[in-house]
C-alpha cells in the first residue's frame, strides 16, 4: 500500500493537465469526489478538467466547483483519473478518443481493476472517505470548499450516516470536514431531503407501481411516467432510498427503464446479512454488499421477470 501511495502522489505531482471522470447518472459520491479533487489539484497549480458522460445533476449545482463539469473533455492530458467508479464502461462516453485511466479511486466491493493504478477500499463507506484518507498523502490540502464535496459523499453514500457500513472512521472523517467551516446541515438537506416538484411527480408514479412478494419490494419507474412528470434524468431520483424504508421485506429493487430495450436496475439489502452485489454480478453489474446495480438488455418485462427471479433464489440461498 505505501508504494501504490508514492507511486500516485508521483503521477499526481508530475503531471499538469488533468482529467478526473465518474460514472453515469453520478450521484453525491461520485460529484463529491470528482469535485474535490479537481479543486486540491488545481490549487496544486494543475490544469484540471471535470468530465461526466451525463454531465451535473441540477441538484448538485450549489457544491464548489460545480462549473468545472463538462460533458466532454477537450485537448490532451498527461493523467487521467477516475473516481467512485467501478468499471470502465460505467464512465460512459465522457473518455471517448483517450485512453483508460491512469489512477483508478474507489470503494466498490466490485470494482474491476482497469487502470494502471488501482486503489480500492471496500471497508470505506465512500470513494470521499478514501480521499479524505489519502489526499494529504499525494501533497495535496483539503480547504472549506474540498470539504464540503467530500462531505457530501460521505454524507449520500451513507444515508445520512444511516447504513450498516458507517464506521467511526467516518464519523471522525465528517467531524474534521466540518471543522474547516463546512455547513452540514445545508449540505444534508440539499443532497438528502430537498426535492424538487418534478421528482416529486416521478416519485408519485413510483410509488404508485409499488409491489411485494417473497421478502422483495420493487418500484418501476417507466419512460411514460419520465415524460408525464417532466424529469430530465435517467436515474429513479433517489426513490430507492424511500423504497428501502417500507417494512416486512428483505430486499427492495427499483426498475428504471432507459429506453424500449434497457433498463437499470438498482438493489438495495434490508438486512445486513444480505448481500446484493452477488445478485447484480449475475447481470455483469456491481457494487456494495448492501447497495448494488446493473443495466440488462430487453423489454421492461422481460427485465423484470429474470431479475425477480434471480433475487428469488438468491434470497433463499444461505447468507453469510
Amino acid at each position: 500500500m505505501k508504494d501504490l501511495q508514492r507511486k500516485i502522489k508521483g503521477r499526481i505531482q508530475a503531471a499538469q493537465r488533468v482529467l478526473v471522470t465518474s460514472h453515469v447518472r453520478p450521484d453525491g459520491d461520485a460529484i463529491g469526489s470528482s469535485l474535490a479533487l479537481a479543486l486540491a489539484l488545481l490549487d496544486a497549480g494543475k490544469d484540471v478538467q471535470v468530465v461526466l458522460s451525463d454531465g451535473l445533476p441540477a441538484g448538485f449545482k450549489h457544491l464548489p466547483g460545480a462549473e468545472l463539469v463538462q460533458s466532454k473533455a477537450d485537448g490532451e492530458f498527461d493523467l487521467i483519473i477516475s473516481v467512485d467508479c467501478s468499471d470502465l464502461k460505467r464512465i460512459g462516453d465522457a473518455l471517448d478518443g483517450y485512453h483508460a485511466p491512469d489512477i483508478i479511486i474507489d470503494h466498490h466491493v466490485t470494482t474491476d481493476p482497469f487502470g494502471t493504478l488501482n486503489l480500492v477500499e471496500p471497508e470505506a463507506v465512500a470513494t470521499a472517505s478514501v480521499l479524505t484518507r489519502h489526499m494529504a498523502e499525494w501533497g495535496l490540502t483539503i480547504t472549506a470548499p474540498m470539504a464540503a464535496n467530500l462531505l457530501t459523499g460521505l454524507v449520500t453514500d451513507t444515508l445520512g450516516f444511516r447504513t450498516a457500513n458507517t464506521t467511526s472512521e467516518a464519523l471522525r472523517q465528517a467531524a474534521d470536514l466540518l471543522d474547516l467551516g463546512v455547513d452540514m446541515s445545508a449540505l444534508y438537506y440539499r443532497s438528502l431531503v430537498r426535492r424538487t416538484f418534478v421528482e416529486a411527480k416521478y416519485w408519485g408514479a413510483g410509488l404508485s407501481s409499488l409491489e411485494r412478494a417473497d421478502g422483495i419490494v420493487w418500484a418501476t419507474l417507466t419512460l411514460v411516467d419520465r415524460k408525464a412528470s417532466g424529469y430530465n434524468g435517467k436515474d429513479d431520483a433517489d426513490l430507492i432510498n424511500f423504497v428501502s424504508s417500507i417494512e416486512d421485506a428483505d430486499i427492495a429493487i427499483i426498475f428504471v427503464e432507459q429506453n424500449r430495450k434497457k433498463t437499470k436496475i438498482s438493489w438495495r439489502a434490508l438486512k445486513p446479512q444480505i448481500d446484493v452485489s452477488q445478485i447484480a454480478r449475475q447481470f455483469e453489474g456491481g457494487g456494495h454488499k448492501a447497495a448494488s446495480g446493473a443495466e440488462l438488455i430487453g423489454s421492461l418485462d422481460e427485465v423484470q421477470e429474470r431479475v425477480l427471479e434471480a433475487t428469488r433464489k438468491g434470497l433463499n440461498q444461505p447468507q453469510s
